[in-house]
């Protein structure tokens, strides 16, 4: 294979490379409107990632991105695998390549992965953003904690079951001299624009 990284191989080729490296690791290695995905189980994930990282028709020095999913709502609700999953992409800048990578956390009620900070330094704030906004706890990472929401925020925001006005509500007492919490004091609704149909709108007849 050419490390000419102004040449890129087929996405088929690729799909065939991912698989040999892969192996038994993976579940399955699909390919999509031209990009390659490989769906790995959460006891094999560790091993998959370093296996992409250093064989030699991969190379996937790189982890450009890592992101949480919540599938409950998926298909509209009729989904029935697990719940969460960590998706990453990876970046081969010698060989030109990126894939895709799925892997599913085991249960539902503690979604936990393996950490890739030890394989991809990259990986450090992706995976404290999933762990803040989706609850998906990442062994051996070294300093899991929230990144974008508050010290006191209770819950995690992007699971589909999250109330779109959250759990508790934040203001400055001038009494107390300091930022308090409290329960949301506003009732979540949800707002249908209503339509307004004009015979005459815009000049048409």
């Amino acid at each position: 294979m050419s490390a000419n990284p102004e040449v890129a191989i087929t996405p088929e080729a690729l799909q065939a490379a991912v698989s040999a490296a892969l192996g038994p690791l993976a579940s399955s290695v699909t390919l999509a409107r031209g990009e390659v995905t490989a769906l790995v189980p959460a006891a094999r994930y560790l091993d998959a990632m370093r296996t992409l990282r250093d064989a030699a028709d991969c190379r996937f020095d790189q982890l450009v991105d890592l992101c949480g999913m919540d599938y409950s709502a998926y298909r509209e609700g009729v989904w029935e695998g697990q719940r969460y999953a960590v998706v990453v992409h990876l970046l081969s800048v010698a060989l030109n390549q990126r894939v895709r990578v799925r892997v599913f956390c085991d249960d539902d009620d503690f979604p936990v992965v393996p950490s890739v900070t030890s394989l991809w330094a990259s990986a450090n704030w992706y995976e404290r953003e999933a762990f803040d906004l989706f609850g998906i706890v990442f062994d051996g990472h070294e300093d899991l904690r929230r990144i974008l929401t508050d010290y006191g925020f209770i819950g995690h925001p992007f699971r589909k079951d999250f109330p779109l006005s959250g759990h508790v509500e934040m203001r400055y007492d001038p009494e107390r001299r300091r930022v308090i919490y409290e329960p949301v004091s506003i009732e979540p609704r949800e707002v249908v624009p209503r339509v307004v149909r004009e015979d005459n709108y815009g000049g048409l007849h």
